[in-house]
């Protein structure tokens, strides 16, 4: 449960939602609908405010198990390159042969890359979902372990399901 004051006046005649609710209630004579403040809203829809803490818990009495994650399952996070996603951009031949413009790799931190067992450089291939793309190996030191990013929106890539989430990476 939420208080705060307005800062602003409202705009015009704009009145709060539950004065626009007790007006209703009361022109169609309905009971329990003269309320005078918000405050009697809140005591008459939570008499005791300490039952709220209650009921926002977020205790379980359900067991949390782990599922164990395949081989050389990582996590996936993209980002989409200045000049794969525009439709103009994609096709300016002066753009694409930049740096900007470059194919995709699988950039990894050191960590990564000795899990799966290649070194930068090495080819392998990625899988997310149902598709898969084939990618070189970067070292990215601003990669967290167990991440692997790459981007999304080019033609080798765009097989891949998601823009981020579990990934299978296999040394090819």
């Amino acid at each position: 449960m939420q208080r705060f004051n307005g800062v602003v006046k409202p705009f015009r005649e704009a009145r709060p939602a539950w004065k626009v609710l007790r007006v209703l209630g009361s022109m169609l004579g309905l009971p329990g609908f003269n309320f005078e403040s918000i405050d009697e809203v809140r005591a008459r829809l939570l008499p005791d405010e300490t039952a709220l803490a209650a009921k926002l818990g977020n205790a379980t009495n359900v067991a949390i198990s782990s599922i164990a994650a395949p081989a050389h399952r990582f996590e996936r996070v993209a980002d989409v390159p200045i000049y794969f996603a525009d439709p103009l951009v994609r096709r300016a031949p002066s753009l694409q042969v930049t740096a900007d413009a470059r194919p995709p790799r699988a950039r990894m931190n050191a960590i990564t890359l000795q899990q799966i067992g290649i070194s930068e450089g090495a080819t392998l291939k990625v899988r997310q979902g149902r598709g898969e793309a084939v990618l070189t190996a970067i070292m990215d030191a601003a990669v967290p372990a167990g991440v692997v990013r790459i981007a999304a929106a080019h033609a080798s890539t765009c097989g891949l399901e998601g823009l981020s989430g579990p990934i299978i990476v296999e040394p090819l």
